[in-house]
């Protein structure tokens, strides 16, 4: 699959890429709004329906195989993750969305807790919405950029799995999401294409969150 040049420069591929290769741990579950860190570092969250690839996007990021946790059990995540970089930002997995096991008033708690955090966050710099590129924009993804616009919180579209498909259907799934995006108050109107697998689209996800550190 071709794949269009990155918008960034080269320079700037290298410098994310050094910050990504530095030490990055677990820092602790989030359960309760008590438990959240200090907000003293820039923050990056990652959200997106159940196995859409969002523990696989971040394991890749990091060159990493295990920093988090993958599962063929939808909603296995069910608290926000924080990982720490190199003391200079901390990325944080939100649970996964639009699963059917789990009980409605869990589902109702995680939703609680994920809108307080959105709108109580100030140093919550974007949140990168996952879309599995083979399915685009669900009903479900929209009600949570629908949430995500009432909390004024930016987020942007990050496509995963383009390797699934075929380089015309990846340009028809741009073009739609391009077209939903206009829709929403607080969407970032630039689209990133990936994939964990093939290493697709990486360095510019990266370069985008080393933007956002300074």
């Amino acid at each position: 699959m071709d794949f269009a040049p990155s918008e960034f420069k080269p320079e700037q591929i290298e410098e994310a890429g050094r910050l990504f290769h530095k030490k990055c741990d677990f820092m602790l579950g989030v359960a309760k709004l008590e438990q959240l860190p200090d907000a003293d570092l820039p923050e990056v969250a990652f959200s997106g329906r159940s196995n859409v690839g969002k523990s696989s996007i971040i394991n890749a990021l990091f060159y990493q195989k295990k920093l988090a946790k993958t599962s063929n059990t939808p909603g296995r995540t069910q608290q926000l993750n924080y990982f720490k970089l190199d003391d200079r930002l901390y990325l944080v997995d939100l649970p996964g969305y639009g699963f059917a096991k789990a009980p409605e008033s869990m589902v109702k708690n995680w939703q609680r807790l994920i809108m307080a955090y959105l709108q109580g966050r100030v140093n919550l710099k974007r949140v990168f919405l996952l879309i599995d590129s083979r399915h685009g924009i669900k009903k479900v993804d929209s009600d949570i950029m629908e949430m995500l616009d009432k909390a004024a919180v930016t987020y942007q579209i990050v496509l995963t799995k383009i390797d699934k498909i075929s380089e015309k259907e990846l340009d028809s799934v741009l073009k739609k999401t391009a077209d939903d995006v206009k829709k929403h108050a607080a969407a970032y109107p630039k689209i990133l294409a990936t994939s964990s697998e093939k290493n697709l689209g990486l360095e510019d996800l990266r370069a985008e969150i080393n933007s956002l550190v300074f």
